[in-house]
């Protein structure tokens, strides 16, 4: 396989084909937990991010150091000194931000997506496919977290990113969207239902686009079978 289409593949594996939520079905607690708006959303996303890839890097880069006996919780260890550094840095850098997300951020070590990339993938592949697969699946989850919470914030208040400049700078601000102007809100999407409920219908619409992805691609040899017979 070229290298152009490994990269390829790694990337549409990470952010559609075997994305962390859709494909793989982890990470639920946190994606369902902090996605009442789609700032949170973004601002998990992006330490979510920054954990997977530098620790994909680390492990990939240490990966001959370390006994195969003992892996899993040097893996662990890795993670949660990478999580605790982040923790760090939220806390001082953005602080309104780390108070709404709260203890979701030390609970990344918990991710099993996080331990599932280290030793499926980053223990056995060169750093830069191991780092290239930590973007790309920290992108796709960080895509969905957006997507959900977006959804649940347009549905519940008609905003869109509320308060980005108070959570994440000023720089952000552009963000801030009134979708709905004048809208009284639905409380139901605010609540933990409402994460359910607009996840299941996220999961419905990733295998409809499946679905129609998978029918194109059969259409031509049918067509041509038929124009045989």
């Amino acid at each position: 396989m070229f290298k152009s289409e490994i990269y390829r593949k790694i990337a549409s594996d990470g952010i559609w084909n075997n994305n962390i939520v859709f494909g793989q079905n982890l990470a639920l607690c946190p994606l369902l937990a902090v996605t009442g708006t789609a700032t949170n959303g973004l601002g998990m996303g992006l330490a979510t991010l920054v954990v997977i890839t530098a620790s994909n890097g680390l492990i990939s880069l240490t990966r001959h150091l370390i006994p195969g006996e003992i892996r899993i919780p040097i893996f662990v260890l890795l993670i949660a000194a990478l999580v605790t550094l982040v923790d760090i840095l939220m806390n001082a850098w953005a602080h309104e931000l780390y108070k709404v997300l709260g203890l979701f951020i030390a609970l990344i070590v918990t991710n099993c997506a996080l331990l599932g990339r280290a030793e499926a993938f980053a223990s056995k592949q060169p750093v830069k496919h191991a780092l290239w697969d930590g973007l790309m699946m920290g992108l796709g989850f960080t895509l969905v977290l957006v997507a959900l919470g977006a959804a649940r914030e347009i549905s519940s208040a008609g905003t869109l990113f509320a308060n980005a400049s108070l959570l994440l700078g000023e720089s952000f601000k552009f963000l801030e969207i009134t979708v709905i102007p004048n809208y009284k809100g639905f409380l139901l999407m605010a609540l933990p239902p409402g994460g359910f409920i607009m996840l299941a219908f996220l999961i419905v619409g990733k295998r409809l686009i499946d679905q129609k992805l998978a029918l194109r691609k059969i259409q031509p040899a049918l067509l041509s079978e038929a124009i045989t017979e």
